[in-house]
């Protein structure tokens, strides 16, 4: 329950000087009680009012968290010494803020904001330091003022800071005069809350800045869930009924936009589309250097496939089937191919055989893929380095902007004669756009994945659309091969893709099944499973890196936020030796297993391995957490390449458990041991290719528990997140146009 109570601050426990996060003793009508949240400059004896509720930290204790603050001005000489002398003015102590209050009095606050000329009548203080403390002044000010205009609109102080960050001291009236400017430049702002206090400021509803601002959050919001374009129709009707206005209103918006380039419209596969100019701009782009590099001369290759394949077989004992020679040959023969296929049919097998032929004939080969699991996987399957694409590609964050920048491009392309890309179901647009422009004509590319799975989490549809397209050379591998075919996970997870149910808790199985028609129950025996019996079962296996818990959902009981909560407290207890720190509604732990949610381009880190340092953690990274500094509230996490990276409260919302994932966070791992709740779940989550990529991120043991009949029900839901993507359209206009055919 809210509560607001004014008071003082007694004594500060913490305080983190970037982010203004403190906790401290506070004096008020509730008697003297913890508060906890952020409050920049909080001293000894300034007075606030706070909002916020009570919670029980499992540490530390009643808390008073606040989300929201209002300082009370001082309103005597002895409040105002105490008020400049605390620490908020730079260069100002509570001797010297004695003193100024001694010269000037009640008008201590006026002499600082209009006449601060006059402050030079005190000893000591000379133009420039009058300045600076005139400016510090009203910089306190305008924050404090920022936080009054905004607290009405529901915006936290942590908010309304990096609003001040962003717009200095105009903050308030860069939101009184366009509160869409928040949704477009402020950090962590989006439309809903722009809008929210635009219309209660009286904008009307029709406005075009509010019009102007819903077709970029719309567009952005395509792009957020997969898609690269809109249909003009369907998205103009959309908008004008979600905003509740006229079909012309929105019409009108968009060619202003169209006008400043902000979006792009153009006519594709028989419909007229709108884009994001710079998804438009990477998506020509992708197109144009796929094609060019699928129809590049290629550097000669001395002898022919056949012989070299023949040679390399006897040299290494690999023996491959027809369709395995066939996609070699298409690899060696073609500037770009795709060869994809489900768990089992020999893609590993292919990619060492063309490494052991390019190696024989002196052509350079690197491996890469999208995650730092997948590479480190991709380099135990061949024996051969293999790293990130990022990483690869020199990744480089640029103050100021926005973007990952790559150090690797047209001008300093990679020196290789072959790049071999595994996990392609992965990567999105942006990261298929940014490794083309470092890949040089004449050089092979081939990509390497399994296309019936869940698409990339970014932007378009990539594989399939490449796949889709029919103008780049693709091989299909359908068939198991005996030892594969031995393991239960591989033979159901093909079944499942052809929509036939999976055989569960045979003899000798890796495939199990527990019914548990309970939710709660499925829970109880969930936490088992992990924390005593898988274990004790494979007795070689790491419960936290090599068991791992999926799930459809991030909601419900057996959603990943839940089952995070109650697995933490099975597989790593609270403990004296163990320090933690609260983050929102998180509580890190030393030794916690955790994910990195979104892309942060400017964390910097170290890896472990060769002491190289470079930036950038991205969406799906999992890692342990190494260390937790409460002093400074910083904690410390290793990820699983092993490169070591320090977060702050700045940034530690980007961080959540993963001792559940949800499946979609999966993508591109691979675990020992999957165990996977089967329960009622929202119906666009219980989907067949949803339960195939599940059960192919096991590689010796899959566990389901719940109900059978909803098992069931997901490989009958053959229901396909479909996605707006031009990527296929745009490479077969390409080829009709260079081959006469009719463009699309």
């Amino acid at each position: 329950m809210k509560e607001a109570f004014e008071g003082t601050v007694e004594k500060i426990i913490f305080q983190n000087g970037e982010n203004g996060y403190s906790v401290f003793s506070f004096s008020c009508s509730a008697g003297r009680i913890t508060a906890a949240g952020v409050l920049p400059g909080a001293s000894r004896g300034r007075r606030y009012e706070l909002e916020g509720e009570f919670r029980d930290h499992p540490r530390f204790g009643r808390q008073f968290a606040f989300t929201f603050f209002k300082e009370i001005s001082p309103d005597s000489a002895d409040s105002m010494a105490s008020f400049l002398g605390s620490g908020v003015i730079k260069g100002v102590g509570p001797a010297l803020a004695e003193i100024i209050v001694r010269y000037f009095g009640k008008d201590t606050a006026d002499v600082i904001m209009s006449h601060p000329e006059r402050l030079t009548e005190v000893p000591g203080i000379g133009r420039k330091k009058a300045a600076a403390i005139t400016e510090g002044y009203r910089e306190h000010k305008s924050y404090a003022d920022l936080v009054m205009a905004l607290s009405p609109y529901g915006i936290s102080t942590s908010v309304c800071m990096r609003l001040f960050r962003t717009y200095g001291a105009q903050a308030a009236e860069v939101v009184r005069q366009d509160p869409y400017r928040l949704a477009e430049e402020a950090e962590g702002f989006g439309f809903q809350k722009a809008d929210a206090i635009a219309m209660q400021m009286g904008m009307a509803p029709d406005d075009p800045k509010r019009i102007r601002s819903a077709v970029i959050f719309a567009l952005n919001s395509l792009s957020d869930s997969g898609s690269t374009f809109a249909k003009e129709d369907e998205f103009t009707e959309d908008l004008a009924s979600r905003l509740d206005v006229s079909r012309e209103a929105v019409s009108s918006g968009i060619y202003d936009l169209i006008m400043d380039g902000l979006v792009v419209k153009e006519k594709l596969g028989g419909s007229a589309i709108l884009m994001h100019w710079y998804l438009h701009e990477l998506e020509q782009q992708a197109a144009g250097k796929l094609f060019a590099l699928a129809h590049a001369p290629l550097p000669h290759i001395s002898g022919s496939a056949d012989y070299l394949i023949k040679k390399s077989e006897k040299e290494t004992g690999i023996s491959l089937s027809e369709r395995q020679k066939q996609a070699v040959v298409s690899s060696l023969q073609n500037g770009v191919s795709v060869i994809t296929g489900g768990p089992g049919t020999g893609k590993t097998t292919i990619i060492n055989m063309l490494l052991a032929v390019l190696e024989g004939t002196g052509i350079k080969t690197l491996l890469a893929a999208p995650t730092g699991r997948a590479a480190k996987r991709m380099s135990q399957a061949t024996g051969h380095s293999a790293s990130t694409i990022h990483r690869l590609l020199e990744a480089a964050y640029i103050e100021g902007e926005d973007r990952m920048r790559f150090m690797k491009d047209e001008d300093d392309p990679l020196d290789c004669g072959c790049l071999i890309v595994d996990e392609m179901s992965m990567v999105d647009l942006v990261l298929l756009s940014a490794m083309l422009a470092a890949v040089k004509p004449g050089t092979r590319l081939i990509m390497v994945g399994d296309a019936d799975q869940l698409p990339s989490v970014g932007p378009g549809s990539v594989l399939k659309d490449i796949i889709g397209s029919d103008t780049i050379h693709s091989i299909r591998l359908t068939e198991i091969f005996r030892q594969a075919s031995e393991s239960a996970i591989i033979t159901n997870a093909h079944a499942v893709n052809r929509g036939e149910y999976p055989v569960f808790n045979e003899k000798n199985s890796d495939f199990f099944f527990m019914e548990k028609a309970d939710q709660r129950e499925a829970l109880e025996l969930i936490k088992e499973l992990c924390s005593r019996r898988l274990p004790a079962f494979y007795s070689e296996l790491d419960p936290f890196s090599d068991i791992q818990v999926l799930t459809p959902t991030k909601k419900e009981l057996l959603g990943s936020r839940n089952l995070n909560r109650e697995l933490q407290a099975v597989l790593n207890p609270p403990s004296d030796a163990k320090k933690e720190i609260t983050f929102g509604a998180v509580s890190f732990r030393e030794g916690d297993k955790v994910i990195q949610t979104k892309n942060d381009y400017s964390l910097d880190w170290i890896s472990m391995k060769d002491m190289q340092t470079g930036q950038g953690v991205f969406n799906g990274d999992i890692g342990i957490v190494r260390s937790i500094d409460k002093e400074t509230g910083k904690l410390t996490v290793i990820f699983d390449d092993e490169r070591l990276v320090n977060y702050d409260i700045s940034n530690a919302d980007e961080l959540d458990m993963a001792y559940a994932l949800t499946v979609h966070k999966s993508q591109g791992c691979e675990f020992p041991v999957v165990v996977m709740p089967v329960s009622v779940f929202m119906p666009f989550l219980t989907t067949r290719n949803l339960f195939y990529t599940a059960i192919t991120r096991a590689k010796q043991a899959v566990v389901l528990v719940g109900r059978s009949r909803i098992c069931y029900a997901m490989v009958d839901n053959n229901s396909v997140e479909e996605r707006n993507s031009g990527l296929g359209l745009r490479l077969r206009r390409l080829w009709d146009y260079e081959y006469g055919d009719e463009i699309l």
